[in-house]
């Protein structure tokens, strides 16, 4: 708990304009945590303040030489928090009713300090894991890992040489359906396109008739794109675990109509749910700076998130929705990755998770977000969110990312811990 408390404590909000604090005090810190066990990290800044820190744990070289490296992987920034909203201060790391409160208390400083817990156990203990491990705390994942992630891998690959699997966050945790426990192990992930439309027109007088408006070619591009449907498409993560849940709960998949399947999963049917499409949300709208001018041009933002295998599909169809005039332009864009729920790690994961839960059930799942391991599959790097947290069955888990009032059950950090080292020792 400690180690998750002393994270909390140390403010690195990330606005996605360089304005923030940036991770150097969390980087420090934890290259302080990793020294006093006689570790000897690497803190690397890509960019001021955006501070990185990678450590490689040697292993067997049978092992390694078999399968490669595995990386474990953690990010140390956090999305701003709105103290008025909260019942606790976001950064005071306090604990109340069995959870520990604070903005990244599952987003992910939580396996952040599962992660630093096992490594630390592992470097006082002088055993050697079965392969190499690297263990990566990162900064700048919530804004795409530009000058995190991304950075390391376009100018420190060496560090992560050797490296072919990689575990991360959201994953791993527990919900119940049909009152089974079930864990959702994440072996795939949408991708990524922030968008900018710029609707162009004839600027002007505002007591003008006006017949080519910037503004009012923009507003009905937003209102096609915010309205459209689009068509569900199952991939091969999402089938599988929708046939799993089939298999728990005695209801029948029905591909056209999935829906009736999702009502078995409570609140996890909002994460669920947006795998099973392409989505576009309009988020940010800008024109004009004065009441009487009409502006030659007006902008949006438009968050857009497609499937494994349905980027050009969901290109054409904005393009299309955005209409004439209106440019569509890239602000970042970052891959969709899905690996197979199958293998030694998979089996291994699965395996630590059911010897301290006996009975349970894991099913994979695809997150319609995005981690950390969309910049390492550049390397070929094939990733996987495994932070293991066994929940309360009323907890809404889903709605703490990025939410108000964000926390973790002590419980479910103990039960982390438990389950990586039995992870790291058969891995």
């Amino acid at each position: 708990m400690d180690l998750c408390r002393d994270l909390l404590r140390i403010d690195t909000s990330n606005h996605g304009d360089g304005s923030g604090p940036g991770e150097r005090a969390a980087a420090e810190h934890v290259m302080g945590l990793l020294g006093e066990v006689g570790l000897d990290p690497e803190y690397v800044e890509g960019h001021p303040r955006r501070g990185n820190v990678v450590v490689r744990v040697p292993g067997d070289p049978a092992g390694t030489a078999a399968r490669g490296a595995l990386l474990l992987h953690g990010h140390l920034d956090v999305v701003p928090a709105r103290a008025a909203d909260w019942s606790v201060d976001p950064f005071a790391g306090e604990v109340r009713d069995g959870c520990l409160w604070g903005r990244g208390a599952v987003d992910m400083k939580d396996m952040d300090a599962m992660l630093l817990a096992v490594l630390r156990q592992l470097a006082r203990s002088g055993e050697r894991p079965p392969r190499d491990l690297v263990f990566a705390f990162l900064a700048d994942e919530e804004a795409g890992g530009v000058q995190g992630a991304r950075w390391l891998v376009d100018h420190r690959p060496e560090l992560f040489e050797g490296v072919t699997e990689a575990v991360s966050e959201v994953g791993g945790f527990s919900v119940e359906i049909a009152g089974r426990r079930t864990y959702l192990l994440q072996t795939a992930e949408k991708g990524i396109a922030w968008l900018r439309l710029v609707a162009h027109g004839r600027a002007g007088h505002g007591s003008q008739v006006g017949t080519d408006n910037a503004v009012t070619r923009l507003c009905a591009a937003v209102a096609r794109i915010g309205a459209h449907t689009w068509p569900v498409e199952i991939t091969p993560t999402v089938r599988q675990f929708l046939t799993g849940v089939s298999e728990i709960t005695g209801v029948a998949f029905d591909e056209d109509d999935p829906g009736v399947l999702l009502e078995q999963l409570g609140t996890t049917a909002r994460w669920v749910g947006a795998t099973l499409q392409n989505t576009a949300n309009p988020t940010v709208l800008e024109a004009g700076y004065k009441h009487n001018v009409i502006p030659g041009t007006a902008t949006a933002l438009v968050d857009c998130r497609f499937l494994p295998g349905r980027e050009e599909e969901l290109r054409a169809t904005i393009a299309e929705l955005a209409g004439e005039r209106v440019d569509v332009q890239d602000v970042h864009v970052d891959a969709a990755v899905e690996t197979e729920f199958a293998g030694a790690l998979v089996d291994r994961m699965v395996a630590a998770l059911q010897a301290e839960d006996p009975g349970s059930t894991v099913l994979p799942y695809c997150l319609a977000g995005g981690t950390d391991n969309k910049s390492f599959s550049r390397l070929g790097i094939r990733g996987y969110g495994f932070a293991p947290l066994r929940l309360p069955a009323d907890l809404d888990f889903s709605g703490m990312f990025h939410g108000v009032d964000e926390r973790v059950p002590l419980d479910a950090l103990r039960f982390g811990v438990r389950v990586l080292e039995r992870f790291v020792r058969t891995c």
